[in-house]
């Protein structure tokens, strides 16, 4: 029997999805709520902050999607000059949240992200 917690099963998952892609920099898995699941950030990105923020944007985003009439939310994405900021619902009670440098393929982490995020989903 795998002696795992389904925390450390989720925090390999993310460091597995973080090492497929080099211009992922970090990324966790945040609940609806806003409080740290999972994480695989690095050293001075507080994870309180990513998770309430996380949360937040995503809680606005399904309203957005919602309001506009444009189906299920999909992502969100945040695109700044250092970066991205991406967010995926893994589920009906998290987030998979990923950093990436600006040179990122987009398509790909997209790609990756939903794969990890229905391993995650499968995890909760």
């Amino acid at each position: 029997m795998d002696q795992k917690s389904r925390s450390e099963k989720m925090v390999q998952r993310l460091r597995d999805f973080r090492g497929s892609i080099p211009d992922v920099e970090a990324s966790a898995v945040v609940s609806a709520d806003g409080l740290i699941v999972a994480s695989d950030l690095p050293q001075g990105v507080e994870e309180d902050r990513v998770s309430a923020m996380s949360a937040a944007m995503l809680s606005l985003g399904d309203r957005i999607a919602t309001e506009l009439r444009r189906g299920a939310l999909d992502q969100v994405y945040i695109h700044g000059e250092n970066g991205y900021v991406v967010l995926m619902s893994a589920g009906e009670e998290a987030v998979l949240t990923v950093l990436a440098r600006k040179e990122a393929k987009l398509g790909l982490i997209l790609y990756d992200m939903r794969k990890a995020a229905a391993d995650i989903s499968a995890m909760i």
